[in-house]
């Protein structure tokens, strides 16, 4: 069906004016009635998060999400979107989306005064009314609400008439979701001239008597309050916001491990590689067994309860998306070198984690040179730790154990390729043994049946680290390469 382009035609369709909160809330209940979803790769927060958002849209409010970075609010905000109708007419030319049934600004009045049943219409769709402004201390009441435009002035139009105005972006949301990101930077002079915008949804601007109507979604994000060498929300302007949204880091380990496979640039073999038409350069092949995912996500968690990092600042997904993206690439450029497609990663590719680390985390203590590097090897250390003591009972390597004390000596590294590891492992049966009885857990048979000599590897030099994190092994490191010995 086409979309009428003139008043007249509107008029003649039916079309009925709705607010946009009363429209989110009957697109949600369409949704929920569905069982569709209201968030695209938004994991973790179904039973938490959600029923909070669900609510407040249902109870019409504007919104504040709290949290600390990394937990999904802005992605989830801007999601908001997909609660608006596919399209909704404005009148043609309008700068403030002017319904044309009630039209707001002296524009949109004037120009229906003059053509009346043959006012022009277009029609705009979701992503067109959603606007986001990121809080700064620069930002301005004319940033947000509006200013008298000289040059309309000195084309003419008198100060005191609404048409020198140049409107913000909050009128220019009319009708639509107005964001603003990390509100508690926004200076309190700022929150303050928001109070009639949130509550009486009226805008002023230097002082002249211009009233807008607005109809709007105002959603906010903010770290919490007791987090804020920057700012806070001002307490007023905190209580016209109808729902304070707490989010939160995954509750799991599987959940961790889910949101960054969902997240994290993984499949490198989909890209392929340069190369003549003649001659093209095959990919490299990177299989990431469960384990070592579960590794990252276990030293993201620890992280969170460090005491050597200022968890008010937290510790975002980021870093775990990072990191195993870090540790992809690591694998990718072994594979690269030793021409050995497909690999798996193995322990000693977390050895270059600390350039995706930096910046993820803020240090409690000393942030000398490689305070970052020594937090992140004590966390890989434990990480490790606990997931080799989920997997392995220690005493059936006493075998192992007393093999390195006979004064044998043990290589590992990401210069050497899996066919060393295999040789290796021929000659001690008590490794051996273990792993191959590991390789038979189902969520490694795909790998094994793709590469189960790089999977060898990579459990080979798990068991090892296990033991010396347990004080089984004693290990000399060196830029990815290790030595074990007892």
């Amino acid at each position: 069906m086409t979309q009428p382009h003139t008043l007249v035609a509107l008029k003649a369709s039916g079309y009925q004016s709705t607010s946009v909160k009363d429209e989110m809330r009957r697109n949600l209940i369409r949704k929920l009635k569905a069982g569709e979803p209201i968030f695209d790769g938004i994991l973790g927060y179904e039973e938490t998060v959600l029923p909070q958002v669900q609510n407040a849209i249902l109870s019409k409010h504007d919104m504040l999400f709290l949290g600390l970075r990394g937990q999904a609010k802005t992605r989830m905000l801007r999601q908001l979107t997909h609660l608006l109708d596919d399209a909704i007419p404005i009148v043609a030319g309008s700068e403030v989306n002017d319904d044309p049934l009630r039209p707001l600004s002296r524009y949109a009045k004037d120009l229906i005064a003059k053509h009346g049943d043959e006012t022009p219409i277009e029609w705009i769709g979701p992503d067109q009314r959603y606007h986001e402004k990121l809080a700064t201390p620069d930002v301005t009441i004319a940033d947000l609400i509006g200013e008298i435009d000289m040059i309309k002035h000195a084309e003419g139009r008198y100060l005191s008439s609404e048409l020198t105005m140049h409107f913000g972006l909050i009128p220019r949301s009319n009708r639509g979701i107005f964001c603003m990101n990390e509100l508690p930077d926004l200076s309190a002079k700022i929150q303050v001239g928001m109070f009639n915008v949130l509550e009486e949804r009226d805008v002023q601007i230097r002082g002249y008597p211009v009233r807008l109507d607005l109809d709007l979604c105002m959603v906010f994000s903010a770290n919490p309050e007791d987090y804020t060498n920057r700012g806070r929300i001002v307490t007023p302007l905190k209580d016209r916001i109808g729902s304070v949204i707490r989010t939160h880091y995954p509750l799991s380990r599987e959940i961790g491990v889910a949101i960054t496979d969902a997240n994290a640039w993984a499949d490198r073999a989909a890209c392929g590689l340069a190369g003549s038409p003649a001659k093209p350069q095959a990919a490299i092949h990177v299989l990431v067994p469960l384990f070592m995912k579960e590794i990252l996500e276990e030293t993201a968690r620890l992280a969170r309860t460090s005491q050597a990092i200022n968890q008010q600042s937290g510790v975002s997904v980021r870093m775990s998306i990072a990191n195993m993206e870090n540790m992809i690439s690591n694998a990718e450029r072994r594979g690269l070198l030793l021409n050995e497609s497909p690999t798996v990663p193995r322990i000693s590719d977390l050895a270059y984690l600390a350039a995706s680390t930096r910046g993820k985390i803020e240090l409690t203590l000393s942030e000398d040179d490689g305070a970052e590097e020594k937090v992140l090897a004590k966390l890989l250390g434990e990480a490790i730790k606990n997931l080799f003591e989920a997997n392995f009972d220690v005493k059936q390597f006493r075998g192992l154990v007393e093999w390195f004390e006979g004064g044998k000596t043990l290589q590992t590294g990401d210069k050497l390729p899996a066919s060393a590891y295999v040789q290796k492992l021929n000659e001690l049966p008590v490794l051996k043994s273990a792993v191959m009885k590991y390789l038979e857990r189902p969520e490694l048979q795909e790998i094994r049946r793709q590469a189960e000599g790089p999977l060898l590897a990579s459990v080979a030099e798990f068991i090892l680290e296990g033991l010396h994190v347990e004080n089984r092994l004693n290990k000399s490191a060196k830029a990815g390469e290790g030595v074990y010995r007892r």
